[in-house]
């Protein structure tokens, strides 16, 4: 069983990107991380990569997270996705935050995923 009152919301874009263009891509992303990394309601945000293709794993408190994300990133992202393709958009998360989505990502065609069942463990910070 989920969590009761889980909001967490996951989004997923894969990208493809020309090898000519992985080296400035990584540059962008290092942007992206950068004007992110403030961002109150981001709980992670990780690129991976497998030679020329792409994943960012980005998980935020509630669907807000997610719009307010793609506000704070909107022209970064124009600037930088002449260097790539994303190919696949996934969003996981509670149905009550997927429909939140719906509507405003609609131009990114993506995939929903309804959470059903798991858990959050919370990690006391490292000394």
């Amino acid at each position: 069983m989920l969590v009761n009152n889980e909001t967490c919301v996951s989004t997923k874009p894969y990208f493809e990107i020309p090898d000519k263009h992985v080296a400035e891509f990584l540059e962008y992303c290092d942007m992206f991380i950068a004007k992110t990394a403030n961002e109150p309601k981001c709980m992670h945000y990780i690129f991976s990569f497998d030679g020329n293709k792409g994943h960012c794993q980005e998980c935020y408190e509630d669907a807000e997270g997610v719009l307010a994300h793609l506000q704070n990133i909107d022209e970064l992202n124009r600037q930088a996705m002449h260097l790539a393709t994303i190919f696949r958009y996934e969003v996981h998360g509670p149905k009550s935050e997927l429909d939140k989505l719906r509507g405003p990502l609609a131009f990114l065609n993506p995939i929903y995923y309804e959470t059903r069942c798991g858990f959050r463990k919370v990690l006391e910070p490292t000394t």
